[in-house]
């Protein structure tokens, strides 16, 4: 397919089917994209948009994020999943704060920087929030480029789709064409067998029901009830063939709880 054509294509799907109304496409303001951004990640759009207005009414800002204390963020954050990424979301709002005196780090090499942001985090901040029109591949525009350049083709990796994506990128306007792409990959991966197959980088999340992340997420939400010893946590998760013992203590490690005195909170 050549290049004019795929960016017809691409734009003309997204003008008609596009997700013009999410409300994460109505702002610049980077911290607001950033919370989208992470909460989109390994979350669907339906569930992210119950809680995305939630998070930012109770923390509207970065240094309200980063001074609020980490049991009221988790406690919103219950339902997304993935615990770890409002941690590390929390932690970024600290680094903002105290290192880049509460202003929002522009440069690819300075958001990179900021705890549990990649290159899709960073791309994604520089083209929505400041209109960079920088390379950038998340799993959405990466099924795009799968299904339209590499057809006949598996084990693709990422370093031959980037060429593609500069070659195509609409420098004078990445926001919406980063949006065109994204919902074209939804709807390719709703109406085709997944084209990511295709990449050398797919891996199947493993189920959720029974594994240890499930366990991990099961006391965190049970300390954040009130504070717990161990003995209590253990007979609340009843029997499991995970090391309950062994995740209080990562969980612990990791900043999820604090204990003091043999009690348990977050």
């Amino acid at each position: 397919m050549n290049k004019e054509r795929f960016k017809a294509l691409v734009r003309d799907f997204y003008k008609q089917n596009g997700r013009h109304s999410l409300p994460w496409r109505d702002t610049c303001d980077p911290y607001q994209i950033l919370v989208s951004e992470v909460m989109l990640q390994q979350t669907q759009v339906p569930r992210v948009l119950k809680k995305y207005a939630e998070f930012l009414a109770a923390f509207p800002d970065v240094r309200a994020l980063a001074k609020a204390p980490t049991a009221n963020v988790l406690k919103i954050w219950q339902g997304l999943g993935y615990n770890r990424r409002a941690l590390l979301l929390k932690r970024a709002a600290e680094t903002i704060t105290n290192d880049f005196a509460g202003v929002f780090p522009r440069t690819a090499a300075e958001l990179e920087s900021l705890p549990g942001i990649g290159q899709s985090t960073r791309g994604a901040i520089m083209a929505f929030a400041f209109g960079v029109p920088t390379v950038f591949i998340e799993t959405n525009i990466r099924a795009v480029f799968l299904h339209c350049f590499f057809k006949d083709k598996t084990g693709v990796r990422d370093r031959d789709i980037f060429p593609l994506i500069e070659k195509t990128l609409a420098r004078n306007d990445p926001r919406g064409w980063y949006y065109a792409l994204m919902d074209y990959g939804v709807h390719l991966k709703r109406t085709l067998p997944n084209p990511s197959r295709k990449s050398a980088h797919h891996a199947r999340q493993s189920p959720f029901k029974g594994s240890n992340r499930e366990i991990r997420a099961r006391i965190v939400r049970f300390v954040l009830e009130k504070p717990r010893t161990e003995r209590e946590i253990v007979a609340h998760i009843g029997e499991t063939p995970h090391d309950v013992q062994k995740n209080i203590g990562k969980l612990v490690a990791e900043g999820f709880m604090k204990e003091t005195d043999g009690v348990f909170k977050a």
